[in-house]
């Protein structure tokens, strides 16, 4: 079944989708909090970070909870983050569109997971700077579940896995000049590994605009944090790379035409 079978079915699915990736979000934002900070995500209920008391349901209604309580647990008045709100609406806008972009098929499944994982990843390295190995296994088993039902070529197969190991290798081997040169760490293994798994989705075009893209991400963001007067802090490098992963799997082979177009090619 296709969401352009009429008007009716692309609104109610385009409703439905945007729903599914708000709970998503808030699922994702407690698993990274979680994560962050040494917790299980699959044990326990969902409690406020402040005083502890466990939510009950109109706690838990994806954007509309922080608003109607404005923006405070209705158990100890403590103000509530804005990102809960923003991370529900992003994510719910993220599934629109990959629903969007790949309709009701099993790739679009296969990218919504991963666009799931590098949406968790983004705020575990935010909170603590550390990519989770879980969120870039979970992507890896995605890609290679879906191979029986997508059934690309073997030739394809081998481009994507060998794009996962030329950009993660290549990754690794500058990281290791860079350390050398500057006496520190310049590159975190989990950055490493997660090119690696952009290039099993993204092939080597995808992969390489993903790299051009977070390198300008990255330096906006340290250009941010600067004028904050955060000059010289560590900067999490995993959400520059998910944000320009996304959006190559998401407009990538549109963007790539227009670039070529450019050049006449």
């Amino acid at each position: 079944m296709s969401i352009w079978v009429n008007r009716g079915v692309l609104i109610y699915c385009c409703v439905m989708a945007f729903v599914l990736g708000a709970v998503f979000g808030s699922f994702l934002n407690c698993a990274a909090w979680r994560i962050a900070h040494g917790e299980s995500f699959l044990r326990g209920r969902s409690r406020c970070p402040a005083c502890g008391h466990a939510l009950g349901l109109p706690d838990l209604v994806p954007i509309f909870s922080w608003l109607f309580q404005r923006g405070r647990c209705r158990y100890c008045g403590v103000k509530i983050s804005v990102r809960y709100p923003l991370t529900e609406l992003a994510f719910g806008l993220i599934t629109l569109l990959c629903l969007l972009r790949f309709d009701l098929t099993v790739l679009c499944l296969r990218n919504w997971i991963f666009l799931c994982c590098l949406f968790c990843l983004s705020l575990v390295d935010l909170e603590c700077y550390t990519i989770p190995d879980g969120c870039l296994l979970i992507a890896a088993g995605a890609w290679v579940a879906a191979l029986p039902f997508l059934r690309p070529g073997w030739a394809e197969i081998g481009r994507s896995v060998l794009a996962g190991l030329v950009f993660g290798g290549g990754i690794l081997l500058l990281s290791i000049v860079m350390d050398k040169v500057l006496g520190r760490e310049s590159l975190g293994g989990g950055d490493v590994k997660l090119f690696a798994v952009v290039g099993l989705y993204l092939g080597f075009i995808g992969t390489l605009f993903t790299m051009l893209f977070s390198c300008v991400l990255g330096l906006l963001f340290a250009l941010w944090q600067s004028r904050r007067g955060e000059k010289g802090k560590a900067i999490p490098f995993g959400p520059s790379i998910s944000l320009a992963a996304a959006f190559m799997l998401l407009f990538g082979d549109g963007f790539v035409k227009w670039y070529l177009g450019l050049l006449g090619l």
